[in-house]
């Protein structure tokens, strides 16, 4: 029988770090499987046999992190191992209040000491030089050795230590202190930059308000809202951000949900309305009941998806993890052949080639090519997030940007999933007016959604409606008595209607797509209400926007064939229609054969499609199934956000190669000028901690999406 922990990690900072501490881990007797999470700083393992916690805290604090308490009771709390040391832990505050900024200005203020001395006395600085190399390289040595006994050998820790200890022996203690500084300057930055990209993630977490007011028998009060029964009434005032997911029991404002989906411009809500925690009410006092705990609301559950798809390793990231292990060998390889083979075989100097191979050593970490990958990553999935774009992990960021297709299912994705009145036809003396008054009279108190359809028509133009008695017959329509006349609304062939040009004009309304209701009083024809589902607003311009990607748009629907065809014509895309779920499936494994394909649907009715394609786009504001059913979600529902994920694909794999140029370009160019004698240690170091900082920066560009156009 096998049991499942969690821990929380504190300090890591690199995908070094994981590597370091799955190693250690996965040395523990009747550990079998071993996850680390460098976003969500977690441990996960499986095991066998009694508890293991005294023996993973062991393993962990040893390597000089900290287990640390956590949100959640399946993580465990080991608070009490502190560790002495920081020296992974992203830089979130004042870097000098960090213990990586106290060991700079330490090894710095020293190194300018030796300086001094060595100037003005001319003798000494060597000594200095000396003290300055060993009091920076200790910390580094002893997480060095605590690896090496962990089971991880090729650390940048360890090359670190090896080269300074042979530029000591070799009397090279200016460069050594000199490596020692810029190592500890890097180490630094690099913590900074991760802390850049961890906040990006946090600060979700960190839009919904930790207290709310609730209404109690005794008046208002303030309390935590993971302490707020799902019922409680909540007030929200203007100003305040909305602390949970709830309905809006009284009153009406207009709510900025920018923070959640992206868009700019408030929306007015009411009675009834749902509305979502970290939103802002922006005009009047809200009463609200909380629907949802508060760790299920949907901010909660989107840093939740966002942080697991951050930890999940793309295929770019597995590829460089590969590469890493072989390219760290095959370089200290290098290194020890620079060093003794020249002497050996040709008689070079010792000194001279040892030097070059420790220099060589340093140019062996991988850290920043390592890195190149899950940085950008976290960086894109937290900025798609700001902007209401989840997606569900690296390899599946990697893919959007790939498909040569996208299939739209119709209603409800591409158009606004409930239909509208588009014309209103007149007969004899009756005006558009009488037909929709008298419509909306008897259609009062229906819930089909034509008469929906009808009764918005009148209330959008200010018709005054005085609703009726009326029955609904059955198969044909709906009729009641209004303003002294029998009115009856219905389809004009099963009412019977024989009037030629009655059913000629709803015949050419029919064949756009549209439903078409006659309105008759009596027997008389009255005007004829044509409805469709329309398009959405950015239809037409988000489709273009996916075309001029070089993207080809379908819609796959099992809708009639006219209906579907005057949707595709309006927003300018091939329409496959009238089509079964199995023959949806059949299309979408042919164009997966044919440079891929993105499905777009609302996940739901949608679910094998969306599964067999090779990539499932959920369109929906934030419902359970819209985040769980597919591969990534657009919660703003706008068709333009797809076009938009696309570009953030795109983006995120271009930072993602410039990265890889980075690392391994300039690692190749110092390699080459290193063997030559061109340059040493000190170039060395800046070319690893170097790159590492460069390629974190240039991923963090990325956090910029989440502002602005992804154009």
């Amino acid at each position: 029988m096998t049991t499942s922990a969690k821990f929380r990690v504190h300090g890591m900072d690199c995908a070094a770090c994981v590597t370091k501490i799955e190693t250690a881990v996965r040395r523990i007797d009747g550990v079998s499987d071993v996850a680390v999470g460098l976003q969500t700083e977690t441990l996960s393992i499986t095991y066998a046999g009694e508890a293991k916690d005294e023996a993973v805290t062991r393993a962990v604090t040893a390597l000089g992190y900290a287990l640390g308490g956590a949100d959640g009771a399946a993580v465990h709390d080991h608070a009490g191992h502190d560790h002495d040391d920081d020296h992974g832990a992203p830089i979130e505050g004042p870097w000098w209040q960090s213990d990586r900024g106290r060991l700079v200005i330490a090894t710095g203020l020293l190194l300018a000491a030796a300086y001094a001395v060595d100037h003005l006395l001319g003798q000494g600085g060597w000594y200095v030089f000396l003290a300055a190399a060993l009091i920076g390289a200790a910390p580094v040595a002893k997480r060095a050795f605590a690896a090496l006994r962990s089971g991880s050998v090729f650390t940048i820790e360890l090359l670190m230590t090896i080269a300074v200890a042979g530029a000591i022996a070799i009397h090279a203690v200016e460069e050594a202190a000199v490596v020692v500084f810029l190592f500890a300057v890097g180490e630094m930055l690099e913590g900074i930059a991760a802390g850049r990209a961890r906040a990006g993630i946090r600060a979700l977490a960190k839009i919904a308000p930790a207290t709310a007011m609730v209404e109690t028998p005794s008046g208002l009060a303030e309390t935590p809202v993971g302490d707020i029964a799902v019922g409680s009434i909540i007030v929200v005032r203007p100003g305040d951000r909305v602390p949970a997911d709830g309905v809006i029991v009284s009153g009406r404002s207009a709510v900025d949900e920018s923070a959640l989906t992206g868009e700019s411009v408030p929306r007015g809500k009411g009675e009834g309305d749902v509305i979502l925690a970290g939103s802002i009410n922006t005009e009047a006092v809200l009463r609200m009941r909380m629907e949802k705990p508060a760790g299920d609301t949907l901010i909660a559950r989107v840093v939740r998806l966002v942080e697991e798809a951050a930890d999940a390793k793309a295929p770019s990231e597995r590829f460089i993890e590969r590469f890493a292990r072989w390219y760290m060998p095959l370089i200290c390889g290098l290194a020890l052949a620079v060093a003794v083979l020249p002497p050996l075989v040709w008689q070079e100097p010792w000194a001279t080639w040892i030097y070059r191979g420790l220099a060589l050593l340093l140019i062996g970490c991988p850290c920043a090519l390592v890195i190149s990958t899950p940085a950008a990553i976290a960086s894109a999935l937290a900025a798609g997030a700001r902007r209401g774009l989840l997606v569900k992990g690296g390899g599946v960021l990697e893919q959007i940007g790939k498909v040569k297709h996208i299939a739209f299912d119709k209603t409800g994705t591409l158009t606004a999933g409930k239909p509208v009145v588009t014309d209103v036809v007149t007969f004899g003396a009756a005006k558009e007016e009488d037909v929709l008054r008298l419509a909306a009279a008897v259609e009062q108190g229906s819930s089909h959604p034509l008469a929906l359809a009808i009764v918005a028509a009148a209330e959008a133009r200010k018709i005054i409606v005085k609703a009726v008695a009326s029955q609904v017959l059955p198969g044909k329509g709906v009729a009641g008595r209004a303003e002294g006349k029998m009115i009856t609304v219905g389809a004009a062939a099963r009412l019977n209607v024989v009037d030629k040009d009655v059913l000629a004009r709803a015949a050419s309304l029919e064949s756009q797509g549209k439903s078409v209701s006659v309105v008759l009083a009596g027997t008389t024809p009255l005007g004829l209400i044509a409805m469709r589902d329309e398009p959405r607003a950015d239809a037409v311009s988000g489709v273009a926007e996916i075309k001029a990607l070089g993207i080809t748009p379908i819609m796959l629907t099992g809708d009639n064939r006219a209906n579907a065809e005057a949707v595709g014509q309006i927003v300018g895309m091939a329409v496959k229609a009238e089509l079964l779920p199995e023959d949806k499936l059949a299309v979408i494994r042919a164009l997966s054969g044919d440079g891929g394909i993105a499905k777009v649907g609302d996940g739901i009715n949608d679910a094998p499609a969306l599964a067999a394609a090779t990539v499932g786009i959920a369109m929906g504001s934030g419902t359970d199934v819209a985040l769980e059913a597919a591969d990534a979600a657009v919660l703003n529902n706008r068709i333009s956000d797809v076009a938009n994920l696309v570009r953030l694909s795109r983006r995120t794999l271009s930072v993602i190669w410039q990265n890889v140029a980075i690392a391994l370009g300039l690692k190749a160019v110092f390699l080459v000028t290193t063997v030559l004698g061109m340059t040493g240690l000190w170039i060395a170091i800046l070319a690893d901690t170097g790159a590492t900082v460069l390629v974190t920066l240039n991923a963090l560009r990325l956090l910029g999406a989440s502002k602005g156009n992804l154009k």
